[in-house]
């Protein structure tokens, strides 16, 4: 019996000459793998809707394998993040940490909204990095970690000024600070910052101005935190340090 769904095409793989296998994160039952036959063929219907970060509604016939994609109906396409290198580069790590922190078939409402929220404010042209800090924020808790960002991790105390400390899972207060020597010292707008992205809804997002400097610290952070706790290797990242890198090089040559 065929099912309908909405989705958001977060990987697709060439299979065989014409067909593609695609991973779909959906409402309804979260994360499927779905067969679109001959959609690689340019005047295949399946074609334009099996595009990555393509948002629409799905209809496929289920199975214990793949599914078979039947038909697709256009939500939104958006093409303006594919027409961007840079928007690409950082659409395809949000979506390939999803694709990494979630198992399949298991529906999580609010995740597809985090997804749907944070595509869509790349494709209306907002801050792509920022909006990868507050997604890799929010996905912590997907993936089952918690860093203690509303206190000191050692103490508890909630005054004062905080370092970030890999070893304790979270802020240190200056009392603290000979429990990890290797503790990173951070503005504490980057304090702020950490606790904003972690705690407040995304659907609420206005512009946000951040300088440079302090991405880099958040940047460091983050990074620092997954590598040590996480487990996921994704392949977008060396692609998106590559844009990033580009993006520096570009910008010291306008200056």
């Amino acid at each position: 019996m065929l099912q309908k769904c909405e989705g958001i095409v977060i990987r697709r793989t060439d299979y065989g000459e014409n067909n593609k296998i695609v991973t779909i994160y959906t409402r309804e039952f979260g994360k499927i793998g779905v067969m679109a036959r001959g959609a690689h063929k340019p005047s295949s219907r399946l074609s334009a809707v099996t595009q990555l970060f393509y948002y629409g509604y799905f209809l496929f016939m289920p199975s214990k394998g793949l599914g078979g994609l039947q038909q697709g109906e256009m939500i939104d396409s958006m093409r303006s993040i594919r027409e961007d290198i840079f928007a690409t580069a950082y659409a395809s790590y949000v979506v390939e940490l999803l694709d990494k922190s979630v198992d399949d078939r298991t529906a999580n409402p609010y995740l597809f909204e985090l997804l749907h929220q944070t595509l869509h404010y790349i494709d209306e042209g907002y801050d792509p990095e920022v909006l990868k800090f507050i997604f890799e924020m929010k996905m912590l808790q997907v993936n089952g970690l918690n860093p203690v960002l509303d206190q000191c991790a050692v103490c508890g105390t909630t005054e004062g000024e905080f370092s970030f400390s890999i070893k304790e899972g979270g802020f240190i207060c200056q009392k603290c600070l000979q429990r990890d020597r290797y503790h990173l010292k951070i503005s504490q707008t980057s304090v702020k910052l950490l606790r904003l992205f972690y705690y407040f809804d995304l659907s609420r997002l206005g512009n946000i101005s951040i300088k440079p400097e302090t991405k880099k610290e958040l940047q460091k952070i983050i990074d620092a935190y997954y590598d040590e706790y996480s487990g996921l290797h994704l392949k977008s990242k060396k692609f998106l340090k590559q844009m990033d890198a580009m993006k520096d090089v570009l910008g010291k040559r306008e200056t």
